[in-house]
């Protein structure tokens, strides 16, 4: 990211620098466009559903930042000529059933040959500068609402593997194709001040960067964070993606373990996500507020699960509390 040419633009509200889920430009006083792109290969068999899956993941990082999507434009990667058409077809209807569902539009997209089926969305969306979020905002006696549970990459690694109960990878489905307008529209209603998406760094690695952004120290109690039914039995048996280690070697530098948490429960704070909840800093009086509002709106688990500290040495505490 330092090697990124710098553009010197005022318009230019959030750019790549800074940890940000999304850039930001200014159109009006009074708009501003909301822009991300995000695809990946299949993590599931049912193209329908990956469609759904990928669709969801990229339309996240627009809720992230408050925003209303607008238009998506479809990133595609696959082998035509090894492949039959339909499938694509089937990917690409299940992306645009979550576009509709999220009140956008697909407005057509880019197609290239790949040896591997590869799907996701550039994103457009707009928002109102009072209501921007960002990762910059959050402020010592804050807590931190998460809205989904983790362990997708444990049951999506265990799916390929052969090793998935379906009980446990339909679960794991069902939280990657809900919409994060879910925890926007909560964040919105309870005043919060900063968010950010949980996706391929991890709990760790996003909350460490929300730490960084907004110059304070977050700390994470490992025995609050919801987990996915079934997951932890799958982490047990080592269903680890390769990004779990290299996350945590991203995050250590800035990380510190205390009070003695569960081994297996602190790998989910390295596990990577797909279409992961929102992590949301808000004032403490207005917590059980955005909760009640996101379980309203189907986030059935969201719930408290760390403060926001004034900055020490450390960016990131994981504990036991």
């Amino acid at each position: 990211m330092r090697r990124l040419p710098k553009f010197d633009d005022p318009n230019l509200i959030v750019g790549a620098e800074g940890f940000s889920d999304a850039g930001v430009y200014r159109l009006r006083d009074d708009l501003l466009i909301v822009q991300s792109v995000d695809f990946f290969p299949p993590l599931v068999d049912d193209p329908y559903v990956f469609g759904q899956i990928a669709a969801a993941n990229s339309l996240s990082d627009i809720y992230a930042m408050g925003a209303q999507p607008t238009t998506a434009l479809n990133v595609v990667g696959f082998p035509d000529d090894q492949l039959d058409l339909e499938i694509l077809a089937e990917i690409l209807d299940g992306g645009a059933e979550r576009v509709k569902q999220a009140g956008a539009v697909i407005a057509g997209g880019h197609t290239v040959r790949d040896v591997e089926i590869k799907y996701g969305l550039s994103a457009t969306g707009v928002v109102h500068p009072q209501a921007l979020m960002t990762n910059r905002n959050a402020r010592p006696g804050d807590v931190l609402v998460l809205t989904k549970p983790l362990g997708t990459g444990f049951v999506t690694t265990a799916f390929k593997a052969g090793k998935c109960p379906d009980e446990t990878l339909k679960a794991a489905c069902a939280s990657m194709i809900q919409l994060n307008s879910i925890g926007r529209d909560a964040a919105a209603a309870a005043g919060a001040r900063a968010a950010t998406d949980i996706t391929g760094f991890g709990l760790a690695g996003h909350a460490g960067e929300m730490a960084q952004a907004s110059e304070v120290t977050i700390a994470l109690d490992i025995e609050k964070i919801p987990i996915l039914p079934g997951a932890i039995e799958l982490a047990r048996q080592g269903n680890r993606t390769r990004a779990s280690a290299s996350n945590r070697d991203f995050a250590a530098p800035t990380t510190r373990v205390e009070g003695d948490p569960d081994p297996l429960r602190v790998e989910f704070a390295y596990d990577a996500q797909t279409s992961g909840g929102l992590l949301i800093s808000v004032a403490a009086d207005n917590a059980d507020d955005l909760i009640r509002h996101a379980r309203q709106l189907g986030a059935e688990t969201a719930r408290v699960v760390g403060e926001v500290l004034a900055r020490q040495d450390d960016c990131l505490v994981i504990l036991r509390g």
